[in-house]
C-alpha cells in the first residue's frame, strides 16, 4: 500500500528575504554569489548595523559571523532574542572557527545551525533551504493559531499580542497608534430571531467586510469576541481612523443583511468606537488605556443610538 507524500508548505509569493553579516566583504560577495538567486539579501559588516537593519527588514533568516569587531556574532544574537520584533527570526552563525567548543557554543547561544568558513556554496544553500521550511512551516502554525475559527480574521490571542507589540512601537517611535471597537447591534435579537446559524454566517460577512476596509499589510482586523471585532491601525491619526471607521459603518450597511428586529433601517448594523493614541504615552499609560478609551466611545455611539461612529485621542474625555 502507498501513501501520498505529505504537501509541501506554502512558501510565500515573495523571495525569502535574508540577513547576510560579516565584517570582511569578501566573504558576503562569496555569500552573495551562492544565495542571491533566489532569495532577498541584506548586508551588514558590523553587529551594530546588522541589528538595525534586522528591526527595520525583518528576514526570514540570518547568516551570522561570528568574530567582529565592537560586538560579536554571541553578543548581537544575544540582542536580537531579547527584542519581542526579532526575537522569532532563526540565525545560523558563519565562521572560520572551528572543533566541537565552539560549534557547541553556537547551539547553545541559540542559533540553528553552523557553518564553517571557507563555505560549500551547495551545503549552505541546502541548509538555507531547510531552515527556511523549518520557518515557514512555524509561520503557518502559528497563524492557524492565531485565526478565529469562525470568521476567518484574527482571533483574540493575536490581537492582545499584536496591540502589546505595536503598542511599544509607537512607544519608541513616537508615532499614532489607532485602534476600532465595533458591536455588531442588537445581535442576540438577530440570533433569537433567524438562528444561530444565521448568525454565524452574518458574523462571517461583517469580518470580511471590515478586513475589505482595512487593506494596508500592518492593520489588523481581529474577532475581539462574541459579535465585537477591533481594528488595530498603526502609524494611523485619528482623523484617518475615524475615515476607516465610517467607511466600515458603511460597508456593513451594504451588506444589506435583514433584520427585522434591528431597529428603524431593517438591516442588520455595527456601531464603531474609536481611539488614537498620538505621540509618546502619558506616565502610567498602558495598551489597556487605548482599549478602555475604544470602549468608551463605543458605548457613546450605542447610547446615541447605535449605527454610527464615535472618536476620541486618547486622553481627551471630550466626545465628537
Amino acid at each position: 500500500m502507498t501513501t501520498d507524500p505529505m504537501p509541501a508548505p506554502a512558501w510565500p509569493a515573495r523571495k525569502p528575504r535574508l540577513l547576510l553579516v560579516d565584517d570582511q566583504p569578501v566573504h558576503l560577495q562569496v555569500l552573495y554569489r551562492t544565495l542571491a538567486a533566489d532569495h532577498q539579501l541584506f548586508m551588514a559588516t558590523s553587529g551594530e548595523q546588522a541589528l538595525r537593519v534586522a528591526r527595520e527588514q525583518l528576514p526570514d533568516l540570518i547568516l551570522l559571523d561570528v568574530v567582529m569587531p565592537g560586538q560579536d556574532g554571541f553578543a548581537v544574537l544575544q540582542q536580537l532574542r531579547a527584542d519581542r520584533e526579532t526575537a522569532g527570526i532563526p540565525v545560523m552563525f558563519v565562521t572560520a572557527h572551528s572543533g566541537e567548543d565552539i560549534e557547541t557554543r553556537c547551539l547553545e547561544a541559540g542559533a540553528v545551525d553552523f557553518v564553517p568558513k571557507p563555505i560549500n556554496p551547495s551545503v549552505v544553500r541546502a541548509r538555507v533551504r531547510t531552515h527556511l521550511t523549518l520557518k515557514f512551516q512555524s509561520d503557518l502554525l502559528r497563524s492557524l493559531a492565531f485565526v478565529d475559527g469562525l470568521t476567518g480574521v484574527a482571533n483574540r490571542r493575536q490581537f492582545d499580542e499584536r496591540l502589546a507589540t505595536e503598542w511599544a512601537r509607537a512607544q519608541r517611535l513616537g508615532s499614532a497608534l489607532s485602534l476600532i471597537l465595533v458591536d455588531v447591534d442588537h445581535f442576540k435579537a438577530y440570533n433569537d430571531h433567524y438562528g444561530h446559524q444565521a448568525g454565524d454566517e452574518a458574523l462571517r460577512r461583517v469580518a470580511a467586510a471590515l478586513r475589505e476596509q482595512a487593506r494596508r499589510g500592518t492593520d489588523l482586523v481581529a474577532r475581539y469576541g462574541g459579535e465585537e471585532f477591533a481594528c488595530l491601525l498603526p502609524d494611523t491619526d485619528l482623523a484617518d481612523a475615524r475615515h476607516l471607521a465610517e467607511h466600515m459603518l458603511e460597508a456593513v450597511r451594504l451588506l444589506a443583511i435583514p433584520h427585522r428586529t434591528g431597529g428603524a433601517s431593517g438591516v442588520l448594523s455595527a456601531s464603531f468606537g474609536v481611539a488614537t493614541r498620538a505621540g509618546p504615552a502619558q506616565p502610567g499609560w498602558q495598551p489597556a488605556a487605548l482599549l478602555g478609551a475604544a470602549d468608551a466611545q463605543l458605548y457613546e455611539a450605542k447610547r446615541r443610538g447605535r449605527a454610527q461612529v464615535c472618536a476620541a485621542a486618547l486622553g481627551d474625555t471630550a466626545q465628537d
